[in-house]
């Protein structure tokens, strides 16, 4: 059982973090003498002296600071355990997860992220990056709250986002770089790079698949480095390869029509009233840094 008090730590380690016992009490709102007194009764309780006091400097002894090290994590866990229950009293969730598509823009998840975490610094936020329908599932299924994804709910409740601008590209060195008035029937000669939906009740595909020759890999990232290696082809999102077109690490393909579409994505939750504060917040900013 432990005999010291969190109290007492939190008084040390004011008193080390200021230099003095009048400078900690000032910052624990305490009077001077109860700070003194609750380091005295420390030192008691663990027989160890912690501080040292020099005319009218305050040192930390070399017992002392080997302790503060550890109480500085005990401290901050401390914290975030008040912080989790006043979360808690307010109806704050303690995690959101949020499947998106791969294909959603990254510069505006990472921002809308890292303004709830602003927020919310203790919250759990889980990043669930799904392919097609995989981000309907996991919301329909109840293992994410939030889903940003290319298509609508069944209830028709949706509600648009922005609109995704998607390329026909190759490799520079690709056969395909060098050709003009590239035709449909062109492209069935080469490797098409096709993406596999996550999801596994409803699978879909979408876009164009009549090349001969396909290989279906499960992530974005993937597809963009096969066919910056030449070895296949594939409409990709412009915002997500603009770096890799600036580059010349990829070439728009000259397709005689097809050669760029649009895909719209969508907002996606279950049931508007059971959203907390959290999902609530993550939802304006997607809004907001989609408009």
């Amino acid at each position: 059982m432990a005999r010291s008090t969190i109290e007492q730590w939190r008084m040390f380690k004011a008193v080390a973090d200021f230099g003095g016992f009048q400078q900690a009490a000032d910052h624990v709102h305490k009077s001077q003498s109860t700070v003194h007194h609750a380091v005295n009764k420390l030192e008691e309780q663990l027989g160890v002296q912690l501080i040292e006091v020099q005319g009218r400097k305050t040192f930390v002894t070399h017992a002392g600071q080997q302790l503060l090290r550890r109480i500085n994590y005990l401290l901050a866990e401390t914290e975030r355990l008040e912080n989790v229950a006043q979360n808690l009293k307010q109806g704050v969730e303690s995690k959101l997860a949020i499947a998106v598509d791969e294909a959603f823009p990254k510069d505006v998840l990472y921002q809308a992220l890292a303004e709830v975490s602003n927020e919310y610094p203790i919250v759990h936020l889980e990043v669930i990056e799904t392919i097609l329908t995989g981000a309907n599932e996991l919301l329909n299924k109840g293992t994410a709250e939030i889903a940003l994804s290319p298509f609508t709910l069944a209830n028709e409740l949706s509600e648009d986002l922005c609109q995704l601008e998607f390329m026909a590209v190759c490799g520079a060195e690709h056969p395909l770089s060098q050709k003009k008035n590239v035709s449909p029937e062109d492209l069935k000669h080469y490797r098409q790079i096709v993406l596999r939906d996550s999801g596994i009740e409803k699978k879909t595909d979408i876009g164009w698949l009549g090349s001969e020759q396909r290989w279906t890999v499960s992530h974005l990232a993937t597809s963009i480095e096969l066919i910056q290696k030449n070895l296949g082809f594939a409409w990709l999102p412009r915002r997500a390869i603009a770096n890799a077109l600036q580059y010349g690490l990829l070439v728009p393909i000259q397709l005689t029509r097809g050669g760029t579409r649009t895909t719209n994505f969508y907002l996606n939750f279950r049931d508007a009233e059971t959203l907390g504060p959290v999902a609530r917040s993550f939802i304006g900013h997607v809004r907001y840094l989609t408009n």
